[in-house]
C-alpha cells in the first residue's frame, strides 16, 4: 500500500474541470515532481490533497484511509501533511521563531518549553541558528522560504507537499532551498512537489508526472521521462522547458 494514493480526484471551478480523474501512487519517502506549463493543474493537486480546496469526485487515500470523505477534519489531516507555498506567509510582526512555534502549540496544544527545542533543532539543522529573532523582512527570500519549510516541519508531518517553492526567487537564492529538499530526501520524507526546476526534478525525484489540462499523461522515472518521453506532448514540452 502507498503512503499517498489518489483514484479518480475530480476539481472543477465552475464550468473549468482542472483536475480530470487524477490518479497517482506516492510511496513511503518517495520524491515525486509534477511538471507541466502553468494552469495544467499542479498546484490545485496539491491544494486538493491538503484539503485546501474540496474534490467533486475521487478519494485520496492517506495509509489506507479516505482522507477526502465530505465531514472529515481537515486541520487533524493538515497535522499530517505539511505544505509550503511559492509565497512564504510568514506573519510579518512574529520572528522567524515565533513563526515556526505558532502551529505546534496551537494545533498540537505543546507549550513554548515542549516546542522550542525540536523547532530550534530544525533551525540548525537547515542552517538558520542564527536568524530565529529575525524578523521576516530582515531575511532573505531564500531565508524566508526555509523558515517557511521550517514551520511546516514542526507539526512533524508524515507528508510534504511543496508548490513551486523557488518561483518568487532570485536564481542564486534557489539552491539554498532546493538543497533544503535534497536533505529531507535523504531523511526519508515522502513529498510531493510542483516545480519548473527541470534539472533539478531530473536529478532528484524518484518519480517525474507531467500534467497537461488537468490530467496526469505521463509519469515514470525521471531519466525515462526526460530522456526518452512516450508521450509527443511530454517532448514537446521539455523542448520549450529545457531552452
Amino acid at each position: 500500500m502507498a503512503k499517498l494514493e489518489l483514484r479518480g480526484v475530480v476539481k472543477r471551478f465552475g464550468t473549468n474541470t482542472v483536475c480530470d480523474g487524477i490518479d497517482l501512487d506516492v510511496e513511503q519517502g518517495q520524491m515525486v515532481c509534477l511538471i507541466g506549463a502553468s494552469g495544467a493543474g499542479k498546484s490545485t493537486l496539491l491544494r486538493c490533497i491538503n484539503l485546501l480546496e474540496p474534490t467533486e469526485d475521487g478519494e485520496i487515500f492517506l495509509d489506507g484511509e479516505d482522507i477526502a470523505v465530505p465531514g472529515l477534519d481537515p486541520q487533524s489531516v493538515r497535522a499530517r501533511i505539511g505544505m509550503v507555498f511559492q509565497s512564504y506567509n510568514l506573519f510579518p510582526h512574529m520572528t522567524a521563531l515565533e513563526n515556526a512555534l505558532l502551529a505546534p502549540r496551537r494545533v498540537h496544544g505543546l507549550s513554548r518549553t515542549e516546542a522550542q527545542p525540536d523547532v530550534e533543532a530544525l533551525f540548525t539543522r537547515f542552517g538558520l541558528a542564527d536568524r530565529m529573532q529575525n524578523y521576516p523582512d530582515q531575511l532573505s527570500g531564500g531565508q524566508q522560504q526555509r523558515v517557511a519549510i521550517v514551520r511546516a516541519l514542526a507539526m512533524k508531518p508524515e507528508v510534504m507537499l511543496f508548490d513551486e517553492i523557488t518561483s518568487a526567487l532570485d536564481p542564486q537564492l534557489v539552491g539554498e532551498v532546493l538543497d533544503v529538499l535534497l536533505q529531507l530526501k535523504d531523511q526519508g520524507m515522502t513529498m510531493v512537489l510542483a516545480t519548473h526546476e527541470m534539472g533539478f526534478a531530473r536529478e532528484a525525484a524518484d518519480k517525474v508526472c507531467f500534467l497537461q489540462d488537468g490530467r496526469i499523461i505521463e509519469e515514470g522515472p525521471p531519466d525515462q521521462v526526460f530522456g526518452s518521453p512516450k508521450r509527443a506532448e511530454t517532448k514537446a514540452f521539455l523542448e520549450r522547458a529545457l531552452k
